[in-house]
C-alpha cells in the first residue's frame, strides 16, 4: 500500500511549476484515452453511452460527463485511476448549492493549473513580486473548498518566491481585523481572498471600528460569486484603492476543479466598457444581462460551449474531468476575435494575456419565474449597489415568486439591512422602485411579460445576519423556490 514513487512524483511536478509560469498541459484526447483504461467508471460509463475508446478521434465524439450521470452513480474511488481513493491527499466539499455536497478529491499537484490563475492575478494585477503582501483568507475553513485551498495556494506562491504571507483566519470577522491590526501595517499591501458578500461586511463593519483601510493599500481577490463593475467601484471607495480595475478581480473557481479561469486587467476593461453599453453588450452575448468575463489557459483547461449555450470544460486531477458539463450558461470567445469586436465598437482595450476569454452568466436553476419572465438575482444585486440605497443595505437579498392571500403571485425580495440601519416603510419603498426601475431597464422579458402593476416588488427588509434568511458565516442562496 505504501507508495515509494509518489515522493518523486510529487517533487517533480512542483519542481516544474516552481521553475516556471506553467502547470502541465492537458489534451483532451490523450486524457480520455488513458481514463479509459485506467478509471473504471469512466470505462462503465463509455460502455453506457456504446462508445468504444478505440474508434475516438475527436473530443466532439466523446460524451460529455455530468454530476448527475456520471459523478452520482458511481462510488468516489472508481472515478480515480485505478480506483484508488489515495491517489488525492485531501478532499473538500462543494457548497452543495445545486442540492446536495459532493466529495472531491485532489493532491498538491492538482493544485498547480489553478495556482497558476491565482498567480497572474497576484504577479499582473497585484504587483506582488514586488510588494510584500498579506494574503488574508475569509473564505471558510474546513472542507468547504474555498478557504483550505486558497490558503494551500498562496503557500504554494510564497515558496515560489513571491514575498507572500498567508493569514487564515476564516470567516471570523473579528479575526479577520485583528489579524490586519496587529500584523498588516509590516506589509507594503494586504490583500482579501473571500466571498463577495462577506468582503463587503469586513469592509464595512471595518471602517464602522475605525479601521483605515487606505493605510493597508487593500486588495481583493474574489470568488464564489459574481459582482457588477458597481460593486468593483463601491470597494474601491471605501478602501480608498489607487484603481479598481487592477486592484479587484475575481476567479472563476469551482469545487470539482478549483480555479479555472480568473479576471485580468484586460477583461476588466472591456467588461466595464461593456457594462455602459448594454445594447452593445446584448449583441456579443446574446443576453441582456451582463456576464462575468475571464481568460484562461488552454494549455490546463479546454473549454467548449456546447448546445443550449452552456459550458464544459476539460481538465486532469485526482478525478479526471472530460468534457464535464458543468452547466453554467455562457460562452467561448477568442482573444483576437473579442478585441476586434471592441474596437469595431470604438473601444481599443489595450494590451493584456494573450489567453481566450469564457463568459458565464450562471445556472438557469437560480432564477425565479414570474409571469413567465426570468428574474435573475444579478439584476435585483445591481439595484441595490445604486448609489440610492447601496449605503443601507449589504447586498444579500432573497427572491422569490410567491402568491398573496388571493392567490395572484407577486415577487417578493427579502433585503438584507446593513449593520445599525433601522427599518422604515420609506426605505422600503425607496428599495422597491430602485429594484423596478433597473429589472425595467436590464431584463427584457420582465419589462415585456409582467403587467405594469405588478412590477413593483413586494420588498421586506431584515436586520443584518438575521438568523432566519442572512445567517452569518454561511454561503448564501439568493433565490428561494
Amino acid at each position: 500500500m505504501f507508495d515509494t514513487n509518489r515522493p518523486d512524483r510529487i517533487i517533480s511536478g512542483l519542481s516544474e511549476y516552481y521553475h516556471s509560469t506553467g502547470s502541465g498541459t492537458t489534451n483532451v484526447l490523450k486524457l480520455f484515452r488513458e481514463a479509459a483504461v485506467r478509471v473504471p467508471a469512466y470505462r462503465l460509463f463509455l460502455h453506457e453511452h456504446g462508445v468504444d475508446a478505440g474508434s475516438v478521434t475527436a473530443p466532439e465524439q466523446i460524451p460529455l460527463m455530468t454530476k448527475a450521470n456520471y459523478h452520482e452513480r458511481h462510488p468516489l474511488p472508481e472515478r480515480c485511476r485505478d480506483g484508488l481513493l489515495t491517489g488525492g491527499d485531501i478532499v473538500n466539499l462543494s457548497s452543495g448549492s445545486s442540492g446536495t455536497p459532493t466529495v472531491w478529491p485532489r493532491s498538491v499537484l492538482d493544485e498547480r493549473a489553478g495556482a497558476a490563475r491565482v498567480e497572474q492575478v497576484f504577479r499582473d494585477s497585484f504587483q506582488v513580486g514586488q510588494r510584500r503582501t498579506l494574503a488574508v483568507i475569509c473564505f471558510a475553513l474546513g472542507n468547504w473548498v474555498g478557504g483550505m485551498w486558497c490558503t494551500s495556494v498562496c503557500r504554494q506562491l510564497s515558496a515560489k518566491g513571491y514575498p507572500v504571507t498567508v493569514a487564515a483566519p476564516g470567516n471570523n470577522l473579528d479575526e479577520i481585523l485583528r489579524v490586519i491590526d496587529e500584523i498588516g501595517g509590516h506589509f507594503d499591501q494586504v490583500v482579501l481572498l473571500g466571498y463577495p458578500p462577506f468582503v463587503k461586511n469586513v469592509v464595512d463593519v471595518g471602517l464602522a471600528r475605525g479601521v483605515d483601510w487606505p493605510a493597508y493599500r487593500v486588495k481583493i481577490l474574489l470568488a464564489g460569486e459574481a459582482f457588477s463593475e458597481q460593486w468593483r467601484d463601491l470597494m474601491g471607495v471605501r478602501t480608498g484603492m489607487a484603481d479598481p480595475v487592477t486592484d479587484v478581480a475575481g476567479l472563476y473557481g469551482t469545487a470539482d476543479a478549483g480555479v479555472i479561469a480568473n479576471e485580468t486587467v484586460l477583461s476588466i476593461r472591456i467588461r466595464r466598457f461593456l457594462a455602459g453599453r448594454p445594447e452593445i453588450a446584448a449583441g456579443l452575448f446574446g443576453d441582456s444581462r451582463l456576464p462575468t468575463l475571464v481568460q484562461y489557459d488552454p494549455d490546463t483547461h479546454v473549454f467548449e460551449a456546447v448546445a443550449g449555450g452552456t459550458l464544459a470544460f476539460s481538465m486532469d486531477g485526482t478525478v479526471p474531468l472530460i468534457r464535464y458539463h458543468i452547466e453554467d450558461e455562457g460562452g467561448v470567445i477568442g482573444h483576437a476575435e473579442l478585441i476586434e469586436f471592441c474596437r469595431q465598437h470604438g473601444f481599443d482595450p489595450g494590451d493584456g494575456p494573450q489567453l481566450p476569454f469564457v463568459y458565464l452568466f450562471g445556472r438557469s436553476m437560480f432564477t425565479v419565474s414570474f409571469f413567465g419572465a426570468n428574474v435573475y438575482p444579478d439584476d435585483v444585486a445591481t439595484a441595490l449597489e445604486r448609489p440610492q440605497v447601496r449605503e443601507a443595505v449589504t447586498g444579500r437579498f432573497v427572491l422569490r415568486s410567491v402568491e398573496d392571500a388571493d392567490r395572484d403571485r407577486q415577487l417578493s425580495i427579502l433585503v438584507e439591512l446593513a449593520a445599525g440601519v433601522q427599518a422604515t416603510s420609506e426605505r422600503r419603498d425607496v428599495i422597491a422602485e430602485v429594484i423596478r426601475a433597473e429589472l425595467l431597464r436590464l431584463n427584457q422579458e420582465f419589462a415585456h411579460y409582467v403587467p405594469e402593476n405588478y412590477q413593483l416588488p413586494k420588498v421586506e427588509l431584515r436586520p443584518a445576519n438575521d438568523p432566519e434568511h442572512f445567517p452569518a458565516g454561511v454561503k448564501h442562496r439568493y433565490t428561494q423556490r
